[in-house]
């Protein structure tokens, strides 16, 4: 995209960018509310055994992943004009989430100014390895990456250690005090929430409900992190040509998905737009899609297709395109031949 184009944009987001306070106050309480009762429902069902406590937690857990985008868009300071309430209420989620707010916004603010910039991998994405990369590597690294990057990791184990047990350190960021003071802080508040629960409750019933809670919603999480920036057709670039525009629009998908879903997922899914313009509410990203021609280039990728993009693991720079194992090994039998 050219400069211009770049800064035209910019400036037609800008009107979409003040948020309504009644309306974000009104999307915290239809999240909230449902949430609680959901898990209160499952924490009353459990004592009556686990599989009545399972139909609620399912609800639950899709009602905490929107409670999560709520988050997502505090630590952008657009779901409120002031920055203390988008910090406070990023915080309180957080508690909910398992995920210390201010460590995890600075994090994702790196995703945010490196995405789709291969000489800037790092904190705050998926890693992903180009083929040379992955080829270059001794062969028990070869086969860590392999397992990293196999499903079962990547969308069932990996989600849960992340949010139940890597967030309880500031990864990457050790030597930072305000990292600490984060994930600290975090920590005391799950205390604070988790003691009570345990001890009217009991540590099993609580376990039941909690555990299963966290895993399917980290689950759904780390998903719909993965089709955000890793599908069939994404672009991806070296410094020279890297631009945060072509980033948003040609390196973010647009993930196509039923009304009830895109509405449990805060809209996420044009995430073309939400990288385009990060202090849009999730709530106008609609409206943008409407209004703005522009977004209509975006790679759309529909549900199936999220499901076999999960085969994609490596970049090869060579086609500009991201590969499987499978392709990438296949490539290398034809150029051995």
């Amino acid at each position: 995209m050219q400069s211009s184009d770049a800064r035209d944009l910019r400036a037609d987001l800008a009107a979409y960018q003040r948020p309504s306070h009644r309306r974000s106050i009104f999307e915290i309480l239809v999240t909230v509310l449902p949430l609680m009762a959901c898990w209160a429902a499952a924490f009353a069902s459990v004592k009556h055994g686990w599989w009545p406590g399972l139909a609620f937690t399912v609800p639950a857990a899709a009602l905490l992943v929107r409670l999560f985008m709520i988050q997502h868009d505090c630590g952008h300071h657009a779901f409120f004009r002031g920055p203390e309430a988008n910090t406070w209420v990023g915080r309180v989620a957080g508690v909910l989430t398992m995920t210390p707010y201010d460590y995890w916004r600075r994090t994702h603010a790196i995703h945010h100014a490196t995405s789709g910039n291969l000489d800037r991998r790092g904190l705050g994405g998926i890693e992903t390895l180009t083929v040379e990369e992955y080829r270059a590597l001794p062969w028990l690294k070869r086969l860590g990456y392999r397992l990293y990057r196999h499903p079962i990791v990547m969308f069932a184990l990996g989600p849960s250690y992340m949010f139940i047990l890597q967030h309880r350190l500031p990864i990457g960021m050790m030597k930072e005090g305000w990292a600490w003071r984060s994930v600290l802080g975090n920590n005391l508040g799950l205390a604070l929430l988790i003691t009570p629960l345990v001890l009217l409750g009991g540590p099993a019933a609580f376990l039941m409900v909690h555990v299963p809670v966290m895993v399917i919603a980290a689950s759904i999480g780390v998903w719909l992190f993965y089709i955000q920036h890793q599908f069939e057709g994404v672009q991806w670039a070296r410094n020279p040509q890297w631009t945060a525009h072509d980033a948003a629009l040609l390196g973010s998908s647009h993930l196509v998905m039923p009304a009830p879903l895109r509405w449990l997922t805060a809209n996420i899914g044009a995430h073309h737009v939400h990288h385009s313009g990060s202090k849009i509410p999730f709530y106008r990203l609609p409206q943008v899609l409407r209004e703005q021609a522009v977004f209509t280039q975006a790679r759309r990728v529909g549900l199936l297709e999220s499901v076999t993009a999960v085969r994609l693991s490596l970049w090869d720079e060579a086609a500009g395109r991201l590969v499987s194992f499978r392709e990438a090994d296949a490539s290398r039998r034809l150029q051995a031949a």
